[in-house]
């Protein structure tokens, strides 16, 4: 069920990371994945484009979640020992895994449990993709041991854990995309924006745990459009466009920050203002750090990101109804998104925010009336062909027993 996986991915938000250093901030699982997702797409996209190689990108964005979910069942194991754990046990480490995950695959695309299982037993499928995967990962996790480094450089054996994390970044210089974001460049200023909204706190007007980050919860939204958008049957671009779209939807709120939505609607034309400013931010400052043949795509993930769309001859066309993107517009070629799904996810992802804090009893008015405005408005919806109304009343059943909303 998809319900299960979803608060598995949930569950990585507790899981703190380096937690046997000293932390001037907190570094959770789930940031730690989306910023290695965001890093991924970069280095695929400069192989893909420099070096014309041929990227997966289905592998890629799969591989990134089957190693989520892998990371969230072997928990708070300390590196070293997960490796040297792999490296002996890995055969039984990963049916391990794929037992405690048989039920929560239940309901999902009979293909995408196949490939779960392929990737972590078939050493030659996706070998490009998992190179790129495992180098986004030692980035990522260098990009956290900086903070760390810099804030108690005479931690006993800090050095040796600096040095084996910079020869793992160096064993992948054969990839274009680490070398570039390796010099720390404009390629780099763009990760590295990213992962400061890692910082950002989501419903910053409330308490409530676990805390989840604006980066973390776009990934939440990434992994649950390519879900759902499986189910419809997508063709491989729309499954691509729906991904990175729902992973950088919130991207403008690193020049903004996350304003929440009581807020934007006080002020009539209060939205539209935001709106325009964050356009004009993102052609200013952040599209500017990405090559320049990346950029309409960007664009294209992050303006009007919630319209169904596509396009033809290069000319984007809004506003398309989902019957014809399902069917008619379902080809490569028209480069189809979905975002009335990944608006239908993002509004998921924020009731869920809303309603585990509830259940673990930390609770405010903004978080209550978040829950039920967004319960109300989906309890009986369909959208994109998915039955949103059945996920948020198994969710609403659940928190019945605690209290009713």
């Amino acid at each position: 069920m998809i319900e299960n996986l979803i608060e598995r991915f949930y569950e990585s938000a507790s899981m703190n990371r380096w937690n046997d250093h000293i932390r001037p901030v907190e570094l959770t699982e789930l940031d730690k994945q989306a910023h290695k997702m965001v890093i991924a797409y970069v280095i695929a996209n400069f192989e893909e484009k420099d070096r014309n190689a041929e990227i997966n990108w289905q592998n890629l964005i799969e591989g990134g979640i089957f190693e989520f979910l892998h990371r969230t069942i072997l928990t708070d194991i300390k590196p070293p020992v997960f490796h040297k754990m792999m490296e002996e046990k890995g055969e039984s480490l990963n049916k391990h895994v794929l037992k405690l995950l048989e039920s929560d695959m239940n309901g999902l695309s009979p293909e995408f449990k196949e490939n779960f299982e392929r990737y972590l037993f078939d050493s030659k499928y996706a070998q490009l993709e998992k190179k790129i995967l495992k180098a986004a990962h030692y980035m990522a996790t260098n990009w956290e041991f900086r903070i760390i480094y810099h804030t108690s450089p005479f931690i006993y054996g800090i050095e040796e854990t600096k040095e084996a994390i910079e020869n793992q970044i160096e064993d992948h210089f054969d990839l274009i995309g680490v070398q570039k974001l390796s010099l720390e460049k404009k390629s780099f200023g763009f990760i590295d924006l990213c992962g400061q909204l890692r910082f950002q706190e989501r419903w910053a007007h409330s308490p409530r745990l676990p805390k989840t980050s604006v980066l973390g919860h776009m990934y939440i939204v990434a992994i649950t459009s390519y879900l759902f958008s499986l189910e419809n049957n997508s063709c491989k671009k729309r499954l691509y466009n729906n991904f990175f779209t729902g992973l950088f939807h919130d991207l403008p709120e690193v020049l903004t920050k996350d304003i929440i939505s009581p807020v934007k609607g006080s002020v009539e034309g209060l939205e539209d203002i935001i709106k325009e400013y964050e356009e004009n931010q993102m052609k200013t400052r952040l599209l500017p750090l990405l090559p320049l043949s990346w950029r309409e795509e960007m664009r294209y993930f992050t303006q009007d990101e919630f319209e169904n769309k596509i396009k033809i001859n290069d000319n984007i066309h809004k506003g398309i109804k989902f019957k014809e993107l399902n069917g008619k517009y379902n080809k490569n070629k028209f480069q189809p998104l979905d975002g009335k799904l990944i608006k239908a996810c993002d509004k998921l992802a924020a009731f869920i925010e809303a309603d585990f804090s509830i259940k673990h009893g930390i609770t405010s008015k903004h978080l209550e009336e978040g829950r039920k405005n967004i319960y109300e408005d989906f309890k009986t919806k369909k959208v994109s062909g998915i039955d949103f109304g059945s996920i948020f009343n198994y969710f609403k059943e659940k928190s019945f027993k605690i209290k009713d909303f």
